[in-house]
């Protein structure tokens, strides 16, 4: 059954990707960005009221993916991302309310928890599931927390079903530290990711659109986005040590495709992100995982899913900025 859904952040990497894929179902998608694209239909700030109470009239979901991204915190003072991030995460659940929409879904990010995601040195790998609380290390994380909170709270206020994903990496750019780009081959960092931090952008547009659809039952949630890791909690000491050691038992096969390629495992890993929750609750089936990745490797095939290669790059910034450009 087709239905007319707000997409915020049109223009951008998984905002186009959730344009494309809901408009291939037959739905209605109202673009919302501040910048044109072929899936914005409406130009215009979330922070805007009067342009956000136009875009939500007749909708019956919001996808808000609309963000300034941590890569903005250098090319970006603190109050933008207070009026992005706040103001129009804030502006969008009121109005949404408002409208009575049935769902509204926030992307989130695994950044929420900020120093959490590296123990000090001695200690295991941190096992990162939606119980761990936040510990922002940037403007970044703190906006998308208390966007995060003002979701709760509209939602148990309004009675709007709001669910929160934290999404894990799925930006197609290079890494932003420099010593992890000198190091390592770039498909050869998310390749490694691909265990315990990454996920594929067809698997995130997947979950976002079971959360719209799940939304009414579930009132209020909040769930972690990431490819199905390997790992367990068992794995957690070692892997904080000797991450290779750990890979070669559970992927025999890894260290020869690996050798091939010319490629290394990362020497220790220190977070490892969990979805058991998003599987359970929202019935989510991630396909794109490390198996999946060293298998089509293994096959001299492009790793990503098609609809990955299809939006490919988006860039974060008009004109070249550092790591992240046009």
């Amino acid at each position: 059954m087709s239905a007319k859904i707000l997409v915020t952040g049109s223009a951008g990497h998984l905002g186009e990707a959730l344009a494309l894929a809901l408009r291939d179902e037959g739905h209605e998608v109202v673009g919302l960005d501040v910048l044109d694209s072929p899936m914005t239909t409406v130009i215009g700030s979330v922070a805007d009221r009067d342009t956000v109470r136009r875009c939500v009239e007749g909708v019956s979901g919001v996808l808000h993916a609309a963000t300034l991204h941590k890569p903005h915190v250098e090319s970006h003072g603190r109050q933008d991302f207070v009026d992005v991030n706040v103001t129009g995460t804030l502006t969008l659940l009121e109005e949404a309310a408002r409208a009575e929409v049935d769902g509204f879904v926030f992307t989130s990010t695994t950044s929420a928890f900020g120093r959490a995601l590296t123990p000090p040195p001695g200690e295991p790998a941190a096992w990162i599931d939606e119980e761990v609380p936040a510990a922002v290390r940037n403007v970044y994380g703190a906006t998308k927390t208390s966007a995060e909170d003002l979701c709760e709270l509209v939602s148990r206020d309004r009675g709007m079903p709001v669910v929160v994903l934290r999404v894990a990496r799925f930006f197609p750019e290079p890494d932003d530290r420099e010593d992890v780009r000198t190091a390592y081959a770039d498909a050869n960092v998310k390749a490694n990711e691909y265990l315990h931090r990454r996920v594929d952008i067809q698997d995130v547009v997947d979950a976002h659109r079971l959360a719209l659809t799940r939304a009414p039952e579930l009132g209020f949630a909040r769930h972690v986005l990431s490819a199905t890791t390997p790992f367990t909690r068992d794995d957690l000491d070692e892997l904080r040590e000797d991450a290779p050691a750990v890979v070669r038992r559970l992927f025999p096969d890894q260290e020869a495709e690996y050798r091939r390629r010319g490629w290394e495992m990362f020497p220790g890993i220190d977070r490892v992100y969990t979805n058991a929750r998003a599987r359970s609750e929202l019935g989510w089936r991630p396909r794109y995982d490390f198996r999946h990745v060293l298998d089509r490797l293994k096959a001299d095939e492009d790793p990503r899913s098609p609809l990955a290669r299809a939006v490919g790059a988006k860039g974060y910034h008009a004109t070249p900025w550092g790591v992240y450009t046009s």
